[in-house]
């Protein structure tokens, strides 16, 4: 697909782009997928809606009360936009790295670079100095427009030549104290091509250099106009919330790009873990609630005093979500948790299904304007019911910033997720494993997962993970790493329970081999498993 012209005047993010033969194949052939020639994905998600459905809707709330309306939002977008290119020396094209917690502030900076034809790195308020300092490195970004009060990690990271302009704090070079002086006239965004990169997003894996996520103007539309518009469904008086932060891209879809695109508002949780999810949702009356299994999971034991009725969708994602899970809050809430999987280098969700398509222990079906398949070691696809590799392409697709491993992602134009998966015959995608934690015992393929499942079903069990651990007789055993709920007792007793309990559901060449307790799982800051430090633990 040959590129338009660009708007950016630093050419870097062009520049590094994969080469053509390297890109997956795009599918762009849904009318709603037929965007113009140049777009500002800012500008749409703003703007746009805001002379649709007007000024004065809120869009942005807090959990202390605060509320901005989109004219509000807007307002602040512009301001900070012309500091960035009147005061900053920002042009489009730049990479502007956004670093806080999640609140309005920064969703305001977020779509000022944007508008500005600039490009936004959003990390982690929790990524530490050599993490922060990689990214600037491989992203040569040199402006950073950071919260007061997660600027000391970037600063200690001592990036050459990057300008840091904090906000929230008293100085008057504040980038807040900057904004109330700038031109209060309307900015006009930049025309910016829909091809023209707008955000790099970095992979949160847990082992290795992380990689680049390069992704247009056009494809932040795309997911909102695929997944959200088509399987999500949002309604413009919906209150979204959830506990992804925004340097996640699971939780930009579910905070700022689905809610905007919708007309709707969002609600933004500095702490939302949880235990205070639930509060939130009672007091706010929250309708669109994004969260990932595990605080399903946990939430199911605190549900007792809070009013969740106002939930009318909640979406879960960043990991896969257990069958007695979804039965549970099911059970217990009446609500139907839509599941998904998605990756930064596919932007969100792309196989999922909600209301009367969830079949539960399944991912979905592919969203509109998605195609999916399982493969095997030589790309073509296996029979329904046999297990093989998730090859996915969309409108959206992998484009690493300058990593040869764009070659290992993108095969024969199709995005390889690294997930085992298993096409049903009636055309659902179930999740069994991670590629890499498939365990061998034995000859026996035993997916963790699928364990995980059956411990969790134990009423004694609030978290589990299992892993192979290498063993001289059968190459591997099953491991299992367990969270038992409050008041319930470790040890050997409990340990030959949870066996039986598996080996109730499961073949008894699946059942751990070990069980370990622990007071909680190692994850990564956006909530996903860390299951290495566990093969670690051997």
């Amino acid at each position: 697909m040959e590129l338009t012209p660009s708007a950016h005047l630093d050419t870097f993010p062009r520049d590094h782009l994969p080469p053509p033969g390297a890109w997956p194949d795009l599918l762009l052939d849904l009318p709603e997928l037929r965007y113009p020639e140049r777009l500002n994905c800012a500008a749409e998600l703003l703007d746009a809606t805001a002379a649709r459905l007007g000024p004065d809707r809120p869009a942005l709330r807090t959990g202390g009360g605060a509320c901005w309306s989109y004219g509000e939002l807007r307002e602040r977008a512009d301001r900070i936009a012309h500091v960035l290119t009147d005061g900053l020396g920002v042009v489009p094209g730049n990479r502007v790295l956004l670093r806080g917690p999640t609140t309005p502030h920064l969703v305001a900076c977020w779509l000022a670079v944007l508008k500005a034809g600039a490009v936004a790195v959003t990390v982690l308020a929790q990524q530490r100095a050599a993490e922060l300092a990689t990214i600037c490195a491989i992203a040569e970004v040199r402006h950073a427009l950071c919260d007061v009060r997660s600027v000391d990690e970037l600063v200690k990271a001592g990036v050459p030549g990057l300008r840091i302009t904090e906000f929230g704090g008293p100085g008057p070079d504040d980038l807040l104290a900057l904004a109330a002086g700038a031109s209060a006239e309307p900015y006009e965004a930049v025309a910016t091509a829909a091809d023209d990169v707008a955000l790099i997003a970095f992979t949160s894996g847990t082992t290795g250099r992380p990689k680049g996520c390069m992704h247009f103007h056009r494809d932040v539309l795309a997911v909102a106009d695929t997944f959200s518009a088509q399987v999500l469904r949002p309604r413009p008086d919906d209150l979204f919330a959830g506990s992804p932060p925004l340097g996640f891209t699971f939780g930009l879809g579910g905070l700022v790009l689905f809610p905007l695109r919708a007309g709707a508002a969002a609600l933004l949780l500095e702490q939302a873990g949880p235990h205070q999810l639930l509060p939130a949702v009672a007091e706010h009356r929250v309708s669109v609630l994004f969260t990932a299994p595990t605080a399903y999971r946990v939430m199911l034991d605190h549900l007792d005093g809070h009013d969740l009725g106002s939930l009318r969708r909640c979406v879960s994602a960043g990991e896969n979500l257990p069958a007695a899970t979804w039965r549970q809050w099911h059970e217990r809430t009446g609500q139907r948790i839509i599941n998904g999987i998605g990756a930064t280098e596919l932007l969100h969700i792309f196989i999922s299904a909600a209301d009367e398509e969830i079949r539960p222990g399944t991912t979905g079906l592919p969203v509109p304007g998605w195609q999916a398949r399982v493969v095997g070691p030589d790309g073509l696809p296996v029979p329904d019911g046999e297990p093989g590799l998730l090859a996915v392409r969309g409108p959206v697709g992998c484009r690493y910033l300058a990593d040869p491993r764009q070659r290992e992602y993108v095969r024969g134009g199709w995005n390889l997720t690294g997930d085992t998966y298993v096409r049903e015959p009636d055309g659902r995608f179930r999740y069994v494993a991670r590629a890499d934690d498939m365990i061998i015992s034995a000859g026996y393929n035993i997916a963790g997962p699928e364990v995980e499942d059956a411990l969790l079903q134990h009423p004694d069990v609030a978290e589990a993970a299992v892993v192979g651990h290498d063993d001289a007789l059968r190459g591997q055993i099953v491991a299992a790493y367990v969270v038992l709920r409050d008041g319930a007792a470790g040890g050997e007793e409990t340990a030959d329970a949870l066996t039986e309990a598996v080996r109730e559901r499961l073949a008894p060449y699946k059942c751990p081999r070990r069980i370990v307790f622990l007071d909680a799982l190692p994850r990564t800051p956006t909530g996903k498993l860390q299951r290495f430090r566990l093969r670690a633990l051997e």
